[in-house]
């Protein structure tokens, strides 16, 4: 496995892309997968020779020096089960680390909540709606 990071619609994103589209649009049914965020945000992606495993996205939380959100954390129907979720996690948060960000936000699918409260999450508040899906926004400190 190998892991990438890249800033924006640099070599690489065309993959990502790719594992969201099939997770987040074809699987899940959500409409408004891609964003003017990705244009400028710090992407993840493990890819295992030529093939897209995981992805995932931060950026700076607007108006919140030191806090990142990070998000559209997604595997590969073929690679899951290999904690290749986690891995992607993993190398994002670690990423954040070194580059001095002291606090992790994300929006979590109110399903997968177990998933990031084992990475160290932690939900502050009530449910929110994105599209059709519950979420829940959670925190971690750096």
């Amino acid at each position: 496995m190998e892991l990438h990071f890249f800033t924006g619609k640099q070599a690489g994103f065309e993959q990502a892309a790719a594992i969201r589209q099939a997770v987040f649009v074809e699987e899940q049914g959500f409409h408004n997968e891609f964003d003017e965020i990705d244009e400028t945000c710090l992407h993840c992606l493990i890819t295992d020779d030529a093939q897209p495993v995981a992805t995932c996205r931060a950026f700076e939380k607007p108006g919140e020096s030191g806090c990142w959100i990070i998000g559209r954390v997604a595997v590969s129907l073929n690679y899951r089960g290999q904690h290749q979720g986690e891995a992607v996690m993993k190398a994002m948060l670690s990423e954040l680390v070194k580059r001095g960000v002291q606090e992790a936000e994300l929006s979590a699918q109110c399903r997968a909540a177990g998933f990031y409260k084992k990475l160290g999450f932690t939900a502050t508040g009530e449910t929110h709606m994105d599209e059709y899906c519950p979420h829940v926004t959670m925190v971690k400190k750096l």
